[in-house]
């Protein structure tokens, strides 16, 4: 009885997707929202996918941010909804049940690459040595909760440049922003011991306190268009900008990255995890669309041929994964295991994957003493 009710919710999301208007008909073509650091990779893999199959359309991709692009994704199944979203971080149990509640109840989660939260200036610009504390007492609404009185980077410390704190970085609606707060303003924020105790007496607070951006203009939020930030660096020497490591690398010669507890931003520290701004790249796909899209499955294909470390991908900035974890994804992208609440509210995943990144990297060590 249930695997006859399966059959008939997918006949169902089979005639919906193909009945749906979408813009004057049927849709025929992949549709991909969200993040903006994805975004490079999603469209290399779609002119790629293009190439290899000129009978069909090609995928249209768009930059939406993370938050937005789920919140699309999540509104329900039909042609005018996406197949895929897009993140740079990893999609919420919050927004996982409002996919749920609007039908969006078989969803494939797929890590594709890493990338770094990158802190540049241009080539030959300001140049500091940084730490989530320096980051967080420079850039927060109201640091350790008292007020923000630090208006150069020489009033955090008096070793670092005495120049205006300038930094242009992603919106509240990014990926790249939720990975600030989560890999550079939290730990800058736990530094002080007090603000430990206030996680264990008063989440909420602890959150506000610890990941609320200031917004008297030292920091500038310049939407989802991590190229535009690259631009208004070069025009200011004291500029900071703050964007995914992709960015950093096809800009080579242009910007400048910023070292993060002394360890530069760069591909093999970020592969390692050395790099304290490390971060996972996911794309999540909707089960109903795998039939009724025409090339949907070709599509999360032309991904697995082209994320390969010294890949086409890699050309661009994408860092790849640890072996066993694209060995993982593989799988997924062949079995489409659905995803579930409870695993999204355990991070032993990514810690194994760490824990593989940084046996990797000592085995590497090794070999070359």
């Amino acid at each position: 009885m249930k695997f006859t009710n399966v059959l008939a919710l997918a006949a169902a999301a089979g005639l919906m997707l193909t009945g749906c208007d979408n813009g004057g008909g049927s849709r025929e073509s992949i549709r991909a929202v969200g993040s903006s650091t994805v975004y490079p990779f999603a469209k290399q893999v779609a002119e790629s996918f293009s190439r290899t199959n000129p009978d069909m359309r090609s995928p249209l991709i768009e930059s939406t941010g993370s938050g937005g692009g789920i919140a699309l994704f999540c509104q329900g199944v039909g042609a005018d909804t996406p197949d895929i979203v897009n993140a740079s971080r990893r999609m919420k149990v919050s927004e996982f049940e409002t996919c749920r509640s609007n039908g969006v109840t078989e969803i494939t989660e797929i890590q594709v690459g890493l990338d770094g939260i990158a802190f540049a200036s241009t080539q030959g610009g300001i140049m500091m040595e940084l730490t989530p504390e320096i980051v967080y007492r420079a850039l927060a609404a109201n640091p350790y909760g008292e007020e923000q009185t630090n208006e150069t980077w020489a009033d955090i410390d008096p070793s670092l440049p005495d120049a205006p704190i300038l930094v242009y970085g992603p919106p509240s609606t990014s990926g790249t922003r939720d990975a600030l707060k989560e890999l550079v303003l939290t730990p800058g924020c736990e530094a002080n011991p007090e603000m430990a105790a206030l996680k264990e007496s008063d989440e909420d607070a602890f959150e506000r306190t610890c990941t609320e951006v200031r917004s008297d203009g030292a920091y500038v939020d310049q939407g989802e268009q991590d190229n535009l930030i690259v631009q208004k660096i070069q025009g200011n020497r004291n500029a900071v900008g703050v964007f995914g490591y992709s960015y950093l690398e096809e800009n080579e010669g242009r910007v400048q990255g910023l070292p993060m507890n002394g360890v530069e931003p760069t591909y093999d520290n970020i592969a390692s995890f050395q790099y304290p701004g490390a971060r996972p790249l996911y794309l999540y796909v909707k089960q109903a669309h795998l039939q009724a899209i025409p090339g949907l499955q070709k599509f999360l294909e032309q991904w697995m041929a082209m994320w390969e470390r010294g890949g086409p991908l890699a050309k661009i900035g994408l860092v790849a994964l640890p072996a066993g974890t694209m060995e993982t994804m593989t799988q997924r992208i062949t079995q489409h295991p659905a995803l579930t609440a409870a695993d999204l509210e355990s991070d032993s995943e990514l810690e194994a994957e760490r824990a593989e990144a940084e046996a990797a990297a000592g085995e590497s060590a090794e070999a070359g003493e």
